[in-house]
C-alpha cells in the first residue's frame, strides 16, 4: 500500500486524469472552486484512494500568482534561442508576464542548479529550450528537479523531452533526413558531418536522421566522416581547415547547427576553396545568418518563433491535458551553398 507521505500532487492529478493546475485547485479551494465536468469529484475522490496529504508550505507558494516565466537555454548568444527566446518574451507580454532567462552553456550540472534556484522561486511556469541529454546520470538530475517543481503545481514545458511535463516536438530526425534527400539528389556521394558534443539529444538526432536519408540512397557514411565538437562558428572554421589540409575531401559537409555551417563556409573562403564549387555546405535551423551570408546557406528551416509562442501557450493554458505533445516539422531551404558536385 502507498504510504501517504510518498503521494504527490502529479499522482492525484494522473489518478484522476486532469491536469496538475485543475488538480490543485481544487485541493485548494475548500469546495469552491468548480472544474469542468466531473472534474471535482474525480480529483477529492483520487485524493481519498490514494491518501493525499497536502504540502501546506508548497501550497502558500503555489499561492503566490507569481508573474514570471522561466526560461532555460544553452546560450541566449546563439541565435537558434535567441530567437526562441524573443518570441517567449513577445508572447509572455501579452500576458502581462516577465520572462526570467538563464543559459546553461550545455553544461548539465549547472542546468541541474539553476532549476533548483528557480524552482525556489516559484515562476509561473518553468520553459526548458535547451537540448536533452543523452547520458542519464547527465539527464535523471535535471528531471528531478523539473518533477519537484511540477508536484508543487508548477507547469513544466520542455522541447524535445517527451517524459516531464509538456512537451514541444521540433522535426530534428526528419528534418535531417529530407535534407540528406535533396543533397544527394544534387548528385553527392561523399559526405562528412560536423555536428556538435555527442552528449546531446538534438545532435544524436540530426546524425541519426541523415544517416538514414543516406541509407535510403542506399549510401554508407562511416564513422570516420562525423566530427563532433562544441557548436560554435570557431570550431567549423577550424574543421574547415582540417578538411582543407585532408588527403581526401568530400563533396558536400553537413554541419547540424547552422553557426557549425557558417564558420565552414568562412573558413573554406579564406583558404580559397569556393562554396559550392569546389565543396557543398549545408547547415540545419535557418537562423537570419543562414540567408544573409554568401552563398546563402542550405539548411533546414525550423520555425522557432511559432515554437517560443507555443511554449507559452502550453506554460498560461488555463486547464490544460495532464501532458500534451505539440509537433513542429522542418522545411527544406536549397540554398547557393549547395549544388551539384563539380567534375
Amino acid at each position: 500500500m502507498t504510504r501517504r507521505s510518498a503521494v504527490r500532487l502529479i499522482d492525484v492529478a494522473e489518478h484522476a486524469g486532469v491536469s496538475l493546475a485543475t488538480a490543485s485547485r481544487v485541493l485548494s479551494s475548500s469546495g469552491t472552486y468548480r472544474g469542468r465536468g466531473d472534474a471535482n469529484e474525480r480529483v477529492l475522490a483520487a485524493a481519498a484512494e490514494l491518501g493525499y496529504e497536502p504540502n501546506l508550505h508548497a501550497r502558500a507558494l503555489a499561492g503566490s500568482q507569481s508573474s514570471t516565466i522561466a526560461l532555460v537555454v544553452h546560450d541566449i548568444r546563439d541565435a537558434y534561442f535567441a530567437l526562441i527566446a524573443g518570441a517567449v518574451v513577445s508572447a509572455a507580454e501579452q500576458h502581462g508576464m516577465l520572462v526570467t532567462i538563464v543559459s546553461t552553456y550545455r553544461d548539465p550540472q549547472q542546468e541541474a542548479r539553476y532549476l533548483a534556484l528557480l524552482r525556489a522561486q516559484r515562476p509561473r511556469a518553468i520553459i526548458l529550450a535547451g537540448s536533452g541529454f543523452t547520458n542519464r546520470s547527465a539527464a535523471d538530475p535535471i528531471r528531478d528537479e523539473l518533477r519537484r517543481y511540477e508536484e508543487t503545481g508548477g507547469v513544466v514545458v520542455t522541447l524535445g523531452r517527451q517524459d516531464v511535463g509538456h512537451s514541444i516536438i521540433v522535426g530534428n530526425e526528419a528534418g535531417a533526413r529530407a535534407l540528406a534527400h535533396c543533397l544527394v539528389d544534387l548528385g553527392h556521394r561523399d559526405f562528412a558531418v560536423v555536428t556538435g558534443p555527442a552528449k546531446l539529444t538534438t545532435v544524436r538526432d540530426r546524425l541519426k536522421g541523415f544517416r538514414s536519408g543516406l541509407a535510403d540512397r542506399d549510401i554508407d557514411l562511416p564513422p570516420h566522416a562525423v566530427v563532433h565538437g562544441a557548436a560554435t562558428r570557431e570550431n567549423g572554421g577550424t574543421v574547415a581547415a582540417q578538411l582543407a589540409e585532408a588527403g581526401h575531401r568530400p563533396t558536400c559537409v553537413f554541419g547540424s547547427f547552422d553557426v557549425v555551417a557558417v564558420g565552414r563556409v568562412a573558413g573554406f573562403q579564406r583558404l580559397g576553396i569556393a562554396v559550392p564549387h569546389d565543396i557543398s555546405v549545408a547547415g540545419f535551423g535557418d537562423v537570419p545568418v543562414a540567408s544573409d551570408i554568401t552563398p546563402a546557406l542550405t539548411t533546414v528551416r525550423l520555425p522557432l518563433e511559432q515554437v517560443g509562442q507555443q511554449a507559452v501557450d502550453l506554460a498560461l493554458s488555463p486547464d490544460p491535458p495532464v501532458r500534451r505533445s505539440v509537433a513542429f516539422e522542418g522545411v527544406v531551404m536549397l540554398r547557393d551553398s549547395t549544388a551539384a558536385p563539380h567534375a
